[in-house]
C-alpha cells in the first residue's frame, strides 16, 4: 500500500492534482452548510487546505506558488469583466453618494488597521493579513502577498494565516452590524419600502412605453423629425395610428394630424412631460391594431456590429424597422442613435414580420454563438494586465518601485477592456454563466494554495503566537469602520435602510451578508446598492492592501 501512501503523503503530478481536488471539493461541500442562516461559503476551502496541510498532505512550494498566482489572474481578471461596463456609470447621480460612503469604509478600515499595528507592535504584513480576513476581501490577501512576494523575495505566511483567522468572525461583524444599524435607527420596514418606492418612482430611468393622442394644434402637420427636435427628451416613436385605423412605423417622414395615436417609448421620468407636449395620455390595444406588423426581441451576435452606433446601422431606412428599446444585461435603454452597440444586446424590433426576418440576419441572432466563449479577450486581456501589473512606478518617500502587481494589473485592464473594448471593435461579451465558472474556478485554485501554503504553522501561531489575539483585532476593524459610516449615510445622508445593507455589504464584498440581507427585506434594494460600490470597492480593497505592505514593511 505504499503507493496509496505516496499519492496522498508524497510527491508529484498526481499528488498536486488530488490534493487540490480533495481541498476543492470538500471546502465546497462544507460551504453549503449553514449555521443560524449564514455560511462561509468558498472560504471553506481555505480552511480544509489548512487542515491537509497540517496533517501532513502538502504540495511543492513551487506548484502552490503558481497556482495561487494563476487562480488569482484568473479570479479577478473575471470579476473585472462583470463589473466594467458598469464602473463609471456608477459614480453617476445617487451613486456618486454610495460610491463615497463604501470608499469612506474602506479608508477607515486602513486607519483603524495602521492604529493597531502601531499600538501592539504586530507585524503590518500580518495586519494586512487580518484587515483582508477582516473585510473578508480575498483580493486583497493576493495583493499583499504578491507584493511582499515582490519586494522580499519570500512569502510571509503570516499574512494568510491572519486572514484565516479573522475571516469567520468578519463575515458575522458584518451582518451583526446591519443589525445594530437597523436597532440604533428603529427602523420599520413599512415605512422603509414606502420610502423607497417613492425614491425609485423620482430616480427611475428605464425604457418604457406608452400611449398618447395628438392634440396640439402646434403639431398638426409636422413630421415626427421636426417634432423630437422641439421637445428637450430623449424617446422614440415605435407606431402611428391614424384615424382611419392605418398603423405605420413612425419614421423621420411620418407626419402627425389631430387625433394621431402614438407608441412612444421613453425613460420614466420624461413621460409626463412628453404626453403634456403631445396631447394626451391614453389606452390602446396595439396587438389588435397592427396585425400586420410583428414585434421581436433579437440578439446582436455579429462581430462585425460590435461597437457601431445604433444610427449607424440605418435598420429604418434600409428596412422600414423600428428599433425601441435595447436590453443590455437585463436592463432597458432608451434606443437612441447614438448608442452603441455591443455583443449580446437584444433589440426590439418592430416592423413588417419579413422585414424583421431580415434584421435578424444582419445582426445575428445566433443564440448558439453567445454561447461561445470568447478566449483572444480573456487571454489578451491577461496579458496586457500582466504587463501592467509588472511596471515599476517610483513615488516619493517610498524607497521600493511600486507595482499593480497580478491582482492590480489584471483588474484594471479587465474593467477597461470590458467598458472600452467594443469601440474598437474587440468582443468581450461572456455569459454570466462562464463568467462564473473562470471566477469560482480562479478563486478556487487560489485558496486552495494558500491554505495548502499555510497549514504547517497555523496551530503554533495560534496557541503560541498569540493568534487568539488577531480574531479581536479583525473583528474591531471589521465593525468600526461599518457603525461609524453607517450612522453617517443614515443621518446625515438619510440613505434607505434597504440600500444601506446592501452599501454595507458591498463595501466589504461579502456575499453571505448581501444573501442574508436579501433573505430579511424581500426586494432587490440591497442587491442594487451592493453592485453600485462593488466595482469601486474592490478595486480600492486591492490597491490599499498593496499600499499598506509597500509604504510601511
Amino acid at each position: 500500500m505504499s503507493w496509496l501512501s505516496e499519492l496522498f503523503f508524497g510527491q508529484g503530478i498526481a499528488h498536486s492534482v488530488l490534493m487540490f481536488a480533495i481541498v476543492i471539493a470538500l471546502g465546497i461541500v462544507l460551504g453549503k452548510v449553514k449555521v443560524w442562516g449564514i455560511s462561509l461559503g468558498i472560504t471553506w476551502i481555505l480552511f480544509v487546505g489548512i487542515i491537509c496541510s497540517h496533517l501532513g498532505m502538502r504540495v511543492d512550494g513551487h506548484t502552490l506558488h503558481f497556482m495561487k498566482e494563476f487562480g488569482l489572474i484568473l479570479f479577478v481578471y473575471s470579476v473585472g469583466l462583470q463589473v466594467g461596463p458598469g464602473f463609471f456609470s456608477s459614480f453617476r447621480k445617487g451613486g456618486l453618494t454610495l460610491n463615497m460612503l463604501a470608499a469612506g469604509i474602506v479608508f477607515l478600515g486602513v486607519v483603524t488597521t495602521y492604529i493597531i499595528h502601531v499600538v501592539t507592535g504586530l507585524p503590518i504584513t500580518t495586519m494586512v493579513g487580518i484587515l483582508s480576513g477582516a473585510v473578508t476581501n480575498t483580493p486583497g490577501l493576493g495583493a499583499a502577498q504578491q507584493a511582499y512576494s515582490d519586494m522580499a523575495g519570500v512569502n510571509d505566511p503570516t499574512i494568510a494565516l491572519g486572514y484565516a483567522v479573522a475571516y469567520p468572525l468578519g463575515v458575522i461583524g458584518i451582518i451583526g452590524s446591519i443589525l445594530l444599524m437597523r436597532v440604533i435607527f428603529r427602523v420599520k420596514f413599512e415605512k422603509e419600502n414606502e420610502d423607497l418606492e417613492r425614491q425609485d418612482g423620482e430616480r427611475a430611468n428605464g425604457a418604457q412605453q406608452f400611449s398618447v393622442r395628438v392634440t396640439n394644434p402646434a403639431l398638426f402637420g409636422k413630421d415626427l423629425m421636426e417634432i423630437t427636435r422641439l421637445i428637450n427628451r430623449k424617446f422614440v416613436f415605435s407606431r402611428v395610428c391614424h384615424e382611419d385605423d392605418r398603423i405605420e412605423i413612425g419614421s423621420s417622414e411620418t407626419c402627425l394630424r389631430e387625433g394621431d395615436k402614438l407608441l412612444v417609448v421613453a425613460a420614466l421620468q420624461d413621460i409626463d412631460a412628453i404626453a403634456a407636449f403631445l396631447g394626451e395620455r391614453v389606452n390602446v390595444a396595439w396587438e389588435q391594431l397592427d396585425k400586420q406588423l410583428v414585434s421581436r426581441r433579437i440578439a446582436i451576435t455579429k462581430g462585425e456590429v460590435n461597437g457601431k452606433m445604433l444610427g449607424e446601422m440605418r435598420l429604418r431606412n434600409c428596412f422600414g424597422v423600428n428599433v425601441t428599446r435595447v436590453n443590455r444585461a437585463g436592463v432597458d435603454l432608451v434606443a437612441k442613435p447614438n448608442l452603441q452597440l455591443q455583443i449580446g444586446d437584444r433589440l426590439t424590433v418592430v416592423g413588417p414580420e419579413a422585414a424583421v426576418t431580415n434584421v435578424a440576419k444582419v445582426l445575428g441572432n445566433s443564440l448558439r454563438r453567445l454561447r461561445e466563449p470568447n478566449l483572444v479577450a480573456i487571454f489578451l486581456g491577461i496579458f496586457l494586465g500582466i504587463l501592467l501589473g509588472s511596471i515599476p512606478f517610483t513615488f516619493p518617500g517610498i524607497p521600493q518601485p511600486v507595482k499593480l502587481g497580478l491582482a492590480g494589473g489584471p483588474l484594471i485592464i479587465s474593467i477597461l477592456i470590458s467598458r472600452f473594448g467594443p469601440q474598437y471593435g474587440l468582443v468581450t461579451y461572456t455569459t454570466m454563466s462562464a463568467n462564473l465558472m473562470l471566477r469560482e474556478v480562479g478563486i478556487s485554485l487560489f485558496l486552495a494554495s494558500v491554505g495548502l501554503g499555510a497549514g504547517e504553522g497555523f496551530v503554533s501561531t495560534i496557541i503560541d503566537g498569540g493568534g487568539y489575539a488577531w480574531v479581536g483585532y479583525g473583528f474591531i476593524i471589521t465593525v468600526v469602520p461599518l457603525i461609524i459610516i453607517g450612522i453617517i449615510a443614515r443621518s446625515i445622508y438619510k440613505v434607505n435602510y434597504f440600500t444601506l445593507m446592501g452599501l454595507m455589504a458591498g463595501s466589504m464584498t461579502d456575499p453571505p451578508a448581501l444573501a442574508y440581507s436579501n433573505g430579511i427585506v424581500g426586494n432587490d434594494a440591497p442587491a442594487v446598492s451592493y453592485a453600485t460600490v462593488y466595482p469601486l470597492t474592490m478595486f480600492l480593497r486591492v490597491l490599499t492592501a498593496q499600499m499598506l505592505i509597500l509604504f510601511f514593511v
